[in-house]
């Protein structure tokens, strides 16, 4: 059974992962995302009770 044999198979692999570490790690280390996130003030809002009537 020539799929028992892992010569070719183990190099086809080693360098699928080996373009796989060089080429997509760049890609994804250089993504940036397109909305930042502000930094919000630490200040609370001022917020009031509500007075509803309950009855």
């Amino acid at each position: 059974m020539p799929q028992l044999n892992p010569s070719p198979w183990f190099l086809i692999l080693v360098f699928s992962w080996l373009i796989f570490l060089t080429v997509i790690p760049p890609k994804v280390v250089a993504y940036s995302f397109p909305n930042d996130p502000t930094s919000q003030s630490t200040e609370k809002p001022q917020t009031e009770p509500w007075n509803w009537p309950w009855h």
